[in-house]
């Protein structure tokens, strides 16, 4: 089920992950490339809220701790 939470935190997320993404392929650093694909990709596997929002805030962290 979709709350609005839900598709809030999908949309924030997917963004922040293309934008990593298009950075990612444009630099030719393969780490935010990654890192962007799967915050595009979990939000489809993920349906609990709490969640969506703790796995997006790990993963969009570990862009700024596993930059080179």
């Amino acid at each position: 089920m979709f709350t609005a939470a839900n598709l809030f935190g999908s949309i924030l997320f997917g963004s922040i992950g293309l934008g990593a993404f298009f950075y990612g392929r444009k630099a030719g650093a393969t780490k935010p490339l990654i890192i962007g694909l799967v915050l595009m990709v979990y939000p489809y596997l993920v349906s609990e809220t709490w969640l969506l929002y703790a796995i997006g805030a790990v993963v969009t962290a570990s862009l700024f701790f596993f930059r080179d």
